[in-house]
């Protein structure tokens, strides 16, 4: 087993680092809420005064962090002027595609390798060691930190170059958006017209109308696998995370001139699912701003 740093500890970070430790390895984990801190600790890391600490003498360095910004702010003044030129970093933050590329070529530019790594499966698939992860980098930079995704999930994805694993979170996230929206559209359709829920779910599910927001995921309350609708939409994927991944696909499709009026919509949707209070549910609740009973 390897020493691993562990930078951010967040609702699914915490999980990750969780897994690394019960896999064996010797997790040395960084966050700023002491809260973070001492989950993992009791999840058997340990935990450091700072980033840097954490970094030294780590054969893989993971990062989980809001945002590219972040990244680049952690890696610039904690990573490269500590890592060991052997370390792999792999970032499974959602960034922009741009970033994912410019950090993995500075980080190239220090000796070292990187890959973008974001995950797809929300905080129950992070605390289960299930997340999916797509990753961009080279074959060999993909091969080294390959070990260490799949101590961390159940499906491990090179989706070719840097940045191209950002890139297929984000047409991922988008296309799961859209799709959520109309499903719940469906619904509350369904349910106007006299179509109760469950017979709608019935045939709709083994339909051409199906869908992993139906069959997986479904936002109706009773219907379907457990899922946040039964929880009244509290945990799950926040709706303001779905509303930057939106974001991001947006800012993305603008820079190589790709018609998405489907994703446009959704982002329009989730913007103002959030501006009214509701960005801390999970995304699946926006069928209440459809008009759901």
């Amino acid at each position: 087993m390897a020493r691993v740093a562990f930078i951010g500890l967040g609702n699914m970070g915490g999980g990750m680092a969780a897994n690394l430790a019960k896999a064996g390895h010797d997790v040395h984990a960084f966050d700023l809420s002491e809260e973070a801190l001492a989950k993992a600790k009791k999840a058997g890391c340990l935990v450091c005064d700072s980033a840097a600490d954490a970094v030294k003498g780590a054969e893989a360095i993971v990062t989980m962090l809001p945002a590219g910004r972040h990244v680049e702010q952690v890696y610039a003044d904690s990573v490269f002027g500590n890592a060991e030129r052997t370390a792999v970093l792999i970032d499974c933050s959602t960034i922009d595609v741009e970033t994912a590329r410019r950090v993995a070529d500075a980080a190239s530019a220090k000796g070292l390798t990187a890959v973008d790594a974001p995950v797809s499966g929300g905080i129950a698939a992070a605390a289960a060691g299930t997340l999916t992860f797509m990753v961009g980098g080279s074959r060999s930079g993909f091969e080294r930190a390959q070990g260490f995704l799949e101590d961390m999930g159940k499906t491990v994805i090179h989706a070719g170059g840097n940045g191209a694993g950002q890139a297929a979170k984000i047409c991922n996230n988008m296309l799961l958006g859209a799709t959520m929206i109309a499903t719940c559209e469906a619904f509350v359709l369904a349910e106007k017209l006299g179509l109760d829920p469950q017979t709608f779910y019935d045939i709709a599910s083994v339909s051409s109308g199906q869908s992993w927001s139906m069959t997986s995921y479904c936002p109706v309350p009773g219907v379907g696998p457990e899922s946040p609708a039964d929880r009244d939409y509290a945990g799950g994927f926040a709706a303001a995370l779905m509303l930057k991944d939106l974001r991001l696909a947006m800012e993305a499709a603008s820079s190589v001139d790709a018609q998405a009026p489907m994703g446009a919509r959704a982002a329009e949707l989730y913007q103002r699912f959030s501006d009214a209070g509701s960005g801390g549910l999970d995304f699946s609740g926006i069928i209440k701003a459809l008009g759901a009973k």
